[in-house]
C-alpha cells in the first residue's frame, strides 16, 4: 500500500523538528545525519528518503521557517493592504523574524549558527524578492525613485538593525518593539515619498505583494515536502 502524503509529509515535519532542536543545540557544522535520526526516533535511511544530504535537509529546515515567518506577513498584508508601505513591512519583518531564531541568523549571515547555509539558495531567493518588492512600489510611488540604487541602500540600511546584536552588547538593550519602531521611522522618512499614499495604489501594490508572498509559499512547499525546486 502506497504512503499517503500527508503521512509523508508529518513524517518530514518530525524529522525537521529534530534537526532544529539539534542546530539550536550544537550549530550546523556540528550536527550528522546520524544525530537527526536519532533525536527524531527513525532510522538514517529513512531521513535520505526525504533529503540526499545533510545540506539538503537543513535547507528545508530553513526554509519551513521562512514559510512560517512569510505566512504571518502575508496574513497581515490581507488584514490590513497598508502594511504593504515599505516602513510597517520591515517593521513587521523585523518583528517575526526576531521571534524565530533561524531566520534570524539567515538574515544576519549568522555562519556559527548556520554554517554554509548563511550563503545558501535560500538567502538569494529572498533578495530577488526584495528587489521585486521595490520596483513594484517604486512604481506606485511608495517608494522614492530619486535614492541612488534605492534597494541596495534601504537593504543596507535595514541589516544594520540586525547586525548590531552581534557588534554592541547595548543593543540588546532594547526591546524589539523599540528596534522595530526605529527601522520603521528610518525608513519611514528616508526612503517613501512625503504626504499620505494614495490609497487606490496602497491596495493594488497590496495585492501584488500578497500574490508573490503565496507563490514563494506555494514553491517552498513543493521544494521541502515534495522534492521540486525552489
Amino acid at each position: 500500500m502506497a504512503e499517503r502524503p500527508q503521512d509523508s509529509a508529518n513524517r518530514a515535519d518530525r524529522i525537521l523538528d529534530a534537526a532544529g532542536v539539534l542546530l539550536s543545540r550544537l550549530g550546523y557544522r556540528k550536527v550528522t545525519i546520524e544525530d537527526v535520526a536519532k533525536q527524531a526516533d527513525v532510522g538514517k535511511g529513512t531521513v535520505y528518503l526525504h533529503w540526499k544530504s545533510k545540506e539538503a535537509l537543513f535547507t528545508a529546515l530553513v526554509m519551513r521557517a521562512s514559510i512560517e515567518l512569510t505566512e504571518e506577513l502575508l496574513a497581515q498584508v490581507r488584514a490590513d493592504p497598508f502594511e504593504v508601505l515599505p516602513h510597517r513591512f520591515v517593521r513587521s519583518s523585523f518583528l517575526a523574524a526576531v521571534r524565530r531564531p533561524v531566520m534570524f541568523a539567515l538574515l544576519t549571515g549568522d555562519t556559527e549558527l548556520l554554517g554554509k547555509l548563511s550563503q545558501g539558495p535560500l538567502r538569494q531567493i529572498k533578495l530577488q524578492s526584495g528587489a521585486h518588492y521595490s520596483r513594484m512600489m517604486i512604481a506606485r510611488g511608495l517608494l522614492r525613485g530619486d535614492i541612488p540604487h534605492v534597494d541596495y541602500t534601504m537593504r543596507a540600511s535595514i541589516l544594520g538593525f540586525y547586525l548590531l546584536e552581534h557588534l554592541d552588547r547595548e543593543a540588546t538593550n532594547f526591546a524589539a518593539e523599540a528596534k522595530a519602531d526605529a527601522i520603521a521611522h528610518v525608513v519611514r522618512h528616508g526612503f517613501e515619498p512625503a504626504g499620505v499614499p494614495d490609497p487606490s495604489k496602497v491596495a493594488d501594490a497590496a495585492a501584488e505583494l500578497a500574490a508573490l508572498l503565496e507563490g514563494f509559499i506555494s514553491r517552498a512547499r513543493a521544494w521541502i515536502y515534495e522534492g521540486r525546486a525552489p
